[in-house]
């Protein structure tokens, strides 16, 4: 028979033995956080589709994704580069101006560090209106009071360069800088009579605003002047918000308008397995990811490797060689391995 020492040693083993294997378990886990935007946008979701079909293949893959509601594009792109986010998920409009250094990177310069993965859903600018207001078009803002975006959102610069394309500026409106999705509830309240919002459909917001007691338009954002003034920026692409999303709003048919894709980007210290492991999950099963949100609908592999400026990050570059889709990519966004 063991002896009682004897028996607390063996126990006492086991216990140290079991031990090390769970904490050998831990740290061959790794733990990561994709930036999105607010929980009630499509962002949110977006990440959280991701990390759901990364986690269920958590033993596979032995990484453990989180998501992290963030204020937006330009908050996620120096998350990224500070090690704060390992993943963003960034407007196309806002990865160009990091890349090339231009808007809120002006001062400091072209951020060489930041690589794209791939695109997501499209996100349309969208404005809306009350009926009220007699707001029509874009050129029937002036004079009004209109929520343009809070600084920093990708929202405020899609809005000056709308009314920029019309000969307008924020000085032409009565401009106000909330964020985005506190502006539905503000029209409501007629405190406002118009607002824009970059956001993929059908939305949250744009459902509420469009359900409410004040009746609105989704004004289109269309005409050879807008025409003109995004044919030379590449991230600008033209899009349509459809009706079926908002029934309840005060229009005939489709808002056509213009709108820019949203782009999950990484850092190039993020390591190449783990950004692998993400392309390849979201790839290999496209047709999971899409049924998880209605914005994902139209979504294609070869639109998912549009409106990228940043360079391709090695992880996911090694997924599209494997894969055939190389091809399908701007060599300039992966020229530097070459």
């Amino acid at each position: 028979m063991m002896s009682k020492k004897l028996l607390n040693a063996s126990l006492w083993i086991g216990f140290l033995l079991f031990g090390s294997l769970l904490i050998l378990d831990c740290s061959e886990r790794t733990f990561v956080t994709i930036g999105t935007g607010a929980v009630t946008g499509v962002y949110y979701p977006t990440g959280g589709a991701i990390c759901r079909m990364i986690n269920q293949k958590s033993g596979v893959y032995g990484i453990k994704a989180t998501v992290e509601s963030t204020a937006g594009s330009v908050y996620n792109v120096n998350a990224v580069l500070s090690g704060d986010l390992d993943f963003g998920i960034v407007q196309s409009d806002r990865q160009y101006q990091a890349v090339h250094g231009e808007a809120e990177w002006a001062e400091k310069g072209a951020q060489k560090a930041l690589r794209s993965v791939f695109s997501i859903h499209a996100e349309s600018v969208t404005l809306v209106a009350s009926v009220k207001s007699g707001i029509l078009d874009v050129d029937g803002l002036r004079g009004k009071r209109v929520n343009i975006g809070n600084p920093g959102s990708g929202t405020l610069q899609n809005a000056r360069d709308a009314l920029r394309a019309f000969g307008l500026s924020e000085d032409d409106v009565q401009a106000e800088y909330i964020k985005a999705i506190e502006a539905p509830s503000l029209l409501q309240d007629e405190r406002i009579d118009a607002f824009f919002y970059t956001v993929g459909h059908p939305s949250g917001a744009i459902k509420e605003v469009t359900s409410g007691r004040i009746q609105v338009h989704l004004i289109p954002i269309v005409g050879s002047a807008m025409d003109d003034y995004i044919q030379n920026l590449p991230y600008y692409t033209k899009t349509r918000i459809l009706k079926k999303h908002y029934p309840k709003a005060v229009n005939d048919g489709d808002a056509d308008t213009f709108g820019v894709r949203s782009t999950l980007v990484t850092s190039e210290s993020v390591p190449a397995d783990i950004v692998y492991a993400i392309t390849k999950e979201i790839f290999d099963h496209l047709e999971t990811f899409r049924a998880l949100h209605p914005a994902y609908e139209d979504l294609t592999r070869e639109s998912m490797l549009t409106g990228l400026s940043a360079p391709i990050h090695r992880g996911a570059l090694r997924y599209y060689e494997e894969s055939g889709l190389i091809n399908m990519i701007n060599t300039k966004l992966t020229s530097q391995y070459e």
